[in-house]
């Protein structure tokens, strides 16, 4: 039986949307992707229609080959964002995206201020540029990241209302995680997600990292960055005991994928100006490999 199948969705225009989603998934969302595959046949369309959104609303924000000015941009996603917004309060969308993001929402009562949320931050990514400090900052992850791990909570089932706690923990940490990895990306989108107070407590300035030069300095910052995210993450996994069994394996091959970016970054020596730090497809079958026969049981 196909995922579709199993989760209950036979409307076909619906099945085009969900299908389109997966697509989504699996082409950009690869370590995303492979965890959702621990996941039951019957949850694993939800959580594709959850990427789906995410997913365009980033496409229109950071698609640098657009020729579109910021502020049709904004212009954009407002239109577009608002526009399922709406789908999602009466209940029905005929957008290709939309249609399978509010037949999820719909079945699993997820608050729509999450996805409100997400879009707030998408069109920040529009006009701020920079963070003062780890606070600013959170406004932001808030809405890209921490309501990622809200959302999925309802699909992935949970046996206390603290696996939300953990949730937003660890999509917070797989945020930092990529922004840390991305640090030389982001600057050429005009962006530092990194807190300015704190890189300027090693003596690290804007002008030193549009130099892409790594020095001291920047090495320090960087270790007290990825220090935060191995905190997160050891704060949060616990929590995954908190959810179905059947979707714990799921959640621990991604909170140790995601987070292992940290780890990919230490082995590249920091040189995040020179390198993009990748999990190797040795360790994503190491980490998988065992956690499928943990899903498998778990079921």
């Amino acid at each position: 039986m196909d995922e579709l199948t199993a989760a209950g969705i036979v409307d076909p225009e619906l099945r085009k949307s969900y299908a389109e989603c997966k697509r989504l998934n699996s082409l950009h969302g690869k370590t995303y992707y492979l965890a959702t595959l621990l996941l039951p046949p019957a949850k694993r369309p939800f959580v594709h229609a959850l990427y789906g959104f995410a997913r365009y609303a980033d496409e229109i924000v950071d698609d640098l080959a657009s020729t579109l000015t910021e502020d049709e941009k904004a212009k954009e996603l407002s239109t577009w964002g608002n526009g399922v917004l709406s789908d999602i309060k009466t209940g029905s969308s005929r957008d290709h995206i939309g249609r399978a993001l509010v037949d999820t929402v719909k079945r699993f009562d997820i608050p729509i201020s999450y996805f409100e949320a997400f879009l707030h931050s998408m069109t920040m990514d529009l006009s701020v540029t920079e963070y003062q400090t780890f606070e600013d900052l959170m406004e932001y992850v808030y809405g890209s990241a921490a309501v990622i791990g809200l959302q999925m909570v309802p699909i992935l089932g949970s046996l206390s209302s603290e696996a939300a706690v953990a949730a937003e923990k660890l999509g917070t940490a797989f945020q930092l995680a990529n922004f840390i990895r991305d640090v030389g990306e982001d600057l050429e989108r005009g962006r530092v997600y990194l807190p300015i107070q704190e890189l300027a407590a090693h003596g690290v300035t804007s002008q030193m990292l549009e130099e892409r030069v790594l020095t001291p300095q920047i090495r320090q910052a960087l270790k007290e960055q990825i220090a935060r995210v191995r905190r997160l993450q050891s704060e949060a996994t616990p929590g995954i005991q908190l959810l179905a069994p059947e979707s714990r394996a799921c959640i621990e091959a991604a909170s140790e994928l995601y987070c292992g970016i940290v780890d990919e970054v230490e082995k590249i020596d920091y040189q995040v100006f020179e390198k993009r730090a990748k999990t190797s497809t040795w360790r994503r079958i190491k980490v998988a490999a065992p956690a499928y026969l943990r899903a498998r049981r778990a079921r």
